[in-house]
This record gives structure tokens, C-alpha cells and sequence, in this order.
């Protein structure tokens, strides 16, 4: 029986939230490891490697986990395993790191990889259970808001793990103080798997009798691929949007190699913290009042202006007598506060389109389809070995364009199905 009150389920959801961004801001991949990757390795591929590694990570398993939760009314059981097996990661990656005087260098960093491939792909169980949890636990018309709440509490904590990693990052040698940042966050993680779990979990609707098997599970996410408009289009803006944030991990080396070294990365963080914290309340209210899809349009629009923006800056630097670091801290302010949008718009865009007794089938079969783009980061470092930095954020720039055309279409197939 669920004797969870509502408003105390919506309370533990969003402290929930808040610790994970926090957490999840200690391992930020396009800065905090990108800047640790390039310490250890000085090559281009492993920092874009590391980037694909966690998104790719994060979206396989879905398809996997979202059968087998299809299949279940229960699907806390799932989020437990991943939510508390991430932190463990967590932890083990700090261990390898604060050993590192006492390893081989390449030792280091193959030990390195597989941690991180196993935290990600360990972390890709959360995603189906959370999202259906949070889909019967919170009303369509609060969601947006939950999201906001978690982003702009998460956001404060971030910016108080930037300003730890800024102390550690100065006061101790390489890695050890990235070893501390780690550790940080996979104790916020721990806290943060301790609140959802507590909140505890509605009863989901009586899964279908059915003695199909896995083959037969993909066959019917092909098919909703075919007859679901609204679903391939979203799926098609998924994947550009995987072009635009290929770029992700190779903005800090822009600033590495602007201003000489990674001592500025937890500066940057806290920009891209900033941002996200203060477009919270926009994002929330826009999402809840004029609906997911509108927001996604928007922030889709505004994904343009990041790449455009180093683009110009870097090719102004040494031209205007202005501190270099400043036009990058606002580069990295626009990014937090895009991301954020884009997260709730996808996050909520999804629960609308999903059927409540198919919530976590969707949800696999989508991130499923959109994992090959997960990759995209490696051809991002590929394009710059053949080009340049600035040729990555051009690509960028012209995916973030063709997203929000595609996004566009969305609206008209809205209208259609209103009708």
C-alpha cells in the first residue's frame, strides 16, 4: 500500500533532484573530466571518448531496462540498482586516482576508462524507472516545475561543489584533487538515491499478460518508430541535438588553448552553473504554461548562439582589451542555461508523448533510437584533427539550426492531432 502523501513524494522527489545535480556537476563532462582526460592523456580522442562514453552509456541499457520494467508493476528495484551502483563507481574512480603516483601512467588511464564506462552504463538503469516514477508520482502540470526546483536547488549546490573543486584544484597536485572531486560527488549522488528512494513508488498500471519475448518488444518500437509521427520526428531532433553537443567536451579546450592551461575549469563551471540556476524559473513556467513542446522550440532556437558566440570570441581575442577569460565565462553561461532548458523540455516532452500504461517502453525504445548519436563526440575530435577547433563549433552551429527547424514540425503535428 502507498502511504507516501503526495506533497511529501513531490518534496523528496525535488531533494532528490537537487543532490543529483549536484553530484552530477562534480563529474561534469565537458569540464571537470574533460580537463582531468587531458591531464592524463594530452589527446584529443580520449577527451571526446570520454564525452560519447557517458551519453552513449546512459542511453543503451534503456532499451533492456525498459523491457523488463514494461514488464513489471514495480520499478523502484531498477532505479536502486543503478542509482546506488553509480556511486560505487564514483568511489572507485577517486581510489584509482589518489593512487596514481603509485601506478604506470597508461595503467592510470585504462583503469580510468573502464570506471567510467562502467559508471555509465551502470547509470543508464535509472533513466526508464526514474522517469516513470516521476510520471505517476507528479501531475503533467507540476512536472515542469519539479524540474525547475531540482535545477535550481541542484544549481546552488553545484556552484558551492565549483567553488570546492576551485580550492581543491589549486591546493592539491594532479589528480589528486580530482580525485576529492569525485569523491564529492558520489557521496551527493548517495544522498541524493537515499531521497528517491524514500519517496517510494505508485502503483503502476497491471502490465499486460504477454508472453512476448525481447525480439518481439524491439519489433513493436519499430513499429511505433513508423506510425508515431509525433515520436520519429522527436527521435530525428534528438540526434541533430547530439550534433550540437558534440562540440560539448571541446569548448574547455578552446580556453585551454586561449589561456594556456585548465587552472580557469572550475571558474567555467561555475559560469555554466550560474546559467543553468538562473534560467530555471523561465524554463518551468514557460514549460508549464505554453507546454513542452513550445519550450523546446525555444531553447532549440536558442542553441544557435553558443558555438556562434566562441566562434567570434576566439577569433576577436587579442583584438579587444578585454580579459580573455570573460567572453569564455559567458559562452559557459549560455551553455548551462540551454542546457537546463533542453533537459526539461526533453525530459517533459517525452512523458507527454508516452502512453501512461507504455511510459517505460517509450522511453527505452527513444533513447534506444537516439544512442548512436551519443557517439557523435568522437567525430567531433576527428573534425578537429582535420580541421580545427573552430570547425567543430560550425557543425554544431549548423545542427543546432536544423534542430529547431525539425522541432518546428512538431508544432503543426500538434495542431493536426488537436483537431
Amino acid at each position: 500500500m502507498d502511504t507516501v502523501k503526495p506533497e511529501s513524494r513531490f518534496r523528496r522527489l525535488s531533494v532528490a533532484g537537487i543532490f543529483f545535480q549536484g553530484g552530477a556537476s562534480a563529474v561534469d563532462s565537458s569540464t571537470i573530466i574533460a580537463t582531468l582526460v587531458h591531464g592524463l592523456t594530452a589527446n584529443t580522442y580520449a577527451v571526446g571518448a570520454a564525452s560519447a562514453i557517458l551519453r552513449y552509456g546512459w542511453l543503451f541499457p534503456q532499451i533492456f531496462v525498459a523491457y523488463l520494467a514494461q514488464r513489471r508493476q514495480r520499478r523502484m528495484p531498477f532505479y536502486i540498482v543503478g542509482a546506488f551502483g553509480r556511486a560505487a563507481c564514483l568511489v572507485a574512480i577517486a581510489g584509482i586516482l589518489s593512487l596514481a603516483g603509485w601506478l604506470p601512467d597508461g595503467g592510470v588511464v585504462v583503469l580510468f576508462f573502464v570506471l567510467w564506462t562502467a559508471y555509465a552504463f551502470v547509470s543508464g538503469i535509472v533513466a526508464v524507472p526514474y522517469n516513470d516514477i516521476v510520471a505517476r508520482s507528479v501531475a503533467s502540470g507540476r512536472r515542469s516545475r519539479l524540474l525547475a526546483i531540482r535545477f535550481f536547488g541542484g544549481g546552488l549546490l553545484a556552484l558551492g561543489v565549483a567553488a570546492a573543486a576551485d580550492r581543491l584544484l589549486n591546493s592539491l597536485a594532479f589528480p589528486d584533487g580530482y580525485a576529492v572531486i569525485v569523491l564529492l560527488g558520489a557521496g551527493l549522488l548517495l544522498v541524493s538515491s537515499l531521497s528517491f528512494v524514500s519517496a517510494g513508488e505508485p502503483v503502476a498500471p497491471k502490465p499486460p499478460d504477454s508472453g512476448t519475448g525481447f525480439a518481439d518488444f524491439l519489433r513493436s518500437g519499430i513499429g511505433v518508430f513508423r506510425r508515431d509521427s509525433r515520436f520519429r520526428f522527436f527521435v530525428y531532433a534528438q540526434w541533430l541535438g547530439g550534433a550540437v553537443t558534440m562540440a560539448m567536451p571541446f569548448y574547455v579546450l578552446q580556453v585551454i588553448a586561449s589561456e594556456g592551461g585548465p587552472s580557469q575549469v572550475a571558474f567555467l563551471l561555475a559560469a555554466q552553473t550560474a546559467g543553468a540556476l538562473l534560467s530555471n524559473a523561465l524554463w518551468g513556467w514557460w514549460g508549464d504554461r505554453h507546454g513542452k513542446r513550445s519550450l523546446y522550440e525555444g531553447v532549440a532556437l536558442l542553441r544557435t548562439i553558443p558555438p556562434l558566440l566562441i566562434i567570434v570570441w576566439s577569433s576577436m581575442i587579442g583584438i579587444w582589451a578585454v580579459p580573455v577569460i570573460s567572453g569564455f565565462a559567458v559562452v559557459f553561461l549560455l551553455i548551462g542555461a540551454v542546457g537546463n532548458g533542453i533537459t526539461i523540455a526533453v525530459i517533459g516532452y517525452l512523458m507527454e508523448i508516452s502512453p501512461d500504461d507504455r511510459r517505460p517502453a517509450y522511453s527505452g525504445y527513444f533513447n534506444a533510437f537516439v544512442a548512436p548519436a551519443a557517439l557523435l563526440p568522437l567525430a567531433g575530435a576527428a573534425i578537429i584533427e582535420a580541421t580545427s577547433l573552430t570547425g567543430v563549433f560550425a557543425v554544431s552551429l549548423g545542427a543546432a539550426f536544423l534542430q529547431f527547424l525539425v522541432v518546428r514540425r512538431l508544432r503543426d503535428m500538434q495542431a493536426r492531432e488537436a483537431k
